[in-house]
């Protein structure tokens, strides 16, 4: 996985060092922190994220070929998550973005099994956001 970011393989490190759900879910809390604030304006409806059951607003920028992604939350764990996965596709260019699967980013954390239904499908619909944003 060297062709990772340098901040998907920060995230990758730190998650396979941790020994149980416990510890990846105060990673989790920890990572959300770390997110780009939104302002108001970008708490839009147009930048919300349709699919989620929390509130999740995603707003994409090009800089040169390279994409970057910043996004909130109104759940905290969600916040987590959404950090994890901007480490994983932010400075990728569109067509490397459309090959990330977020379930085998996931996994390689860890974090699959933690991943109820719901907040997958969150996550996809975040991912299938960016995609759009890009395409």
């Amino acid at each position: 996985m060297s062709d990772l970011p340098q901040s998907a393989c920060e995230a990758l490190g730190a998650f396979t060092q941790a020994a149980g759900w416990e510890q990846r879910a105060r990673l989790l809390m920890q990572w959300g922190e770390r997110l780009e604030p939104l302002d108001d304006a970008e708490r839009s409806e147009a930048n919300r994220v349709a699919g989620c059951e929390s509130h999740v607003w995603l707003v994409g920028e090009r800089q040169n070929e390279r994409w970057h992604f910043r996004a909130a939350s109104d759940a905290r764990l969600i916040r987590g998550l959404l950090a994890i996965l901007l480490a994983r596709v932010n400075g990728l260019e569109a067509d490397q973005l459309a090959q990330v699967g977020m379930a085998d980013w996931f996994a390689s954390l860890g974090l699959s099994r933690q991943l109820s239904p719901s907040r997958s499908n969150g996550m996809n619909a975040v991912l299938q956001r960016m995609r759009e944003l890009t395409g």
